[in-house]
């Protein structure tokens, strides 16, 4: 009898181990999750926080939640293995705190940023350096196909190569390739509102300042939490931010080229005058739309119609006007030109732009003056515009 239950037992062992990943258990380790918000705050929140708990307790680490920046020192950060951007957006550390946790990370800390980390910290360009890219815009919450293009990475290892998941799906006012490995991108061609084109990336990593980052754009949603590969796409980042699975996160061997640009095609807007027909407040002056600064921004009362207007100098020919906005855009807007100020010309209209990055081209027209006047919000609030380019000669 005694022999039988050993065979039996011998039996569900293997049977048992068959089924579980092939990976040896995990060094014990914690991990710093962090969530504070200065900006728009995701209701996500909590459902990420409790998945993350889940998996500490189903692997074996240890998560310690805040949302007090205060956690940000030296001394504390030595506990933790990697740290969780969870969710955070706007100025959420203070100097003294991003110079401890720049420490950190050089001390060979992990970063793990989840969406909205790349609504975080827009004037701190160690951060900007790490998460990779900065949120531009975002169109409705709708179904997509995400493409894997790393199928040995942990984070992505287990998805199909063709992921169809329904999420908030950020544009970047940057693409990440030339700095970070790529894992995954949008198929744009599947849903609507996508600005970036062919090469959208939503999920990378990389080697940073003698730490480790990935970062995953996906995550908005409450639901995101109790999806199977989700929670195995973010446990996959934080054990390689951790420094428990190894992974290559060079930088990608065949980074997509940057766009040539007409040498007889310049920037004519750069930190010329600006005028408009109204701010929200002081801290979203006009000027703020040509600084070349992409974390600030110029931003409208809440009404339309509302306009923004350059000033180059002199009579110059126009032919193309880039515009960056940020999460409030225009739906309907013209571009217009004028050579004294007071008659204007159209030389472009829409009436169904989705934000992101509208770059516009036409026949080169003379004008001293160049506005974008907007006759539709797309949101309850004002027009928002991180940069408003005009070019020409």
């Amino acid at each position: 009898m005694r022999n039988i239950i050993a065979i039996i037992t011998t039996l569900l062992v293997v049977t048992i181990g068959l089924g579980a990943p092939a990976m040896a258990a995990d060094p014990a380790y914690k991990v710093l999750v962090f969530s504070k918000t200065a900006g728009f705050r995701h209701d996500a929140i909590p459902a990420g926080i409790t998945a993350l708990r889940g998996l500490a307790a189903e692997n074996g680490f240890t998560v310690d939640a805040t949302e007090d920046a205060a956690a940000f020192t030296t001394a504390n950060l030595a506990g933790y293995r990697a740290v969780v951007f969870l969710l955070t957006t706007g100025d959420v550390l203070n100097a003294a705190q991003q110079t401890a946790f720049e420490s950190y990370i050089a001390g060979g800390g992990g970063y793990v940023g989840v969406h909205a980390a790349a609504d975080t910290e827009y004037d701190w360009a160690f951060y900007g350096g790490l998460v990779g890219a900065y949120f531009s815009s975002h169109p409705a919450i709708q179904q997509a196909t995400v493409r894997v293009e790393d199928r040995t990475h942990p984070s992505t290892a287990h998805l199909p190569a063709a992921w169809v998941r329904t999420d908030e799906l950020y544009n970047y006012r940057t693409n990440p390739r030339s700095t970070a490995h790529v894992l995954a991108t949008l198929d744009e061609s599947t849903y609507s509102g996508g600005s970036m084109g062919a090469d959208h990336p939503i999920a990378w990593c990389k080697q940073y300042q003698g730490g480790r980052a990935w970062y995953t754009g996906l995550g908005h949603t409450i639901a995101s939490y109790t999806e199977p590969n989700f929670r195995a796409h973010l446990y996959g980042g934080l054990r390689y931010a951790a420094g428990v699975a190894p992974a290559n996160c060079g930088t990608a061997p065949n980074p997509t080229p940057t766009p040539t640009v007409d040498p007889g095609v310049a920037l004519l807007s750069a930190g010329r005058p600006v005028t408009t027909s109204s701010t929200e407040n002081g801290s979203f002056a006009g000027s703020n739309a040509v600084d070349g600064n992409l974390g600030t921004r110029w931003s409208s009362a809440f009404s339309d119609p509302q306009w923004i207007s350059v000033d180059l100098g002199s009579v110059r020919q126009v032919s193309r006007v880039k515009l960056q906005w940020e999460a409030a855009y225009g739906k309907s807007y013209r571009i217009e030109t004028s050579t004294n100020g007071t008659t204007w010309s159209q030389v472009h209209s829409t009436t169904a732009s989705d934000g992101g990055v509208d770059d516009i081209t036409f026949t080169a027209a003379g004008a001293r003056y160049v506005r974008v006047y907007g006759t539709q919000r797309a949101t309850v609030w004002g027009y928002s515009l991180w940069e408003m380019e005009v070019y020409g000669s």
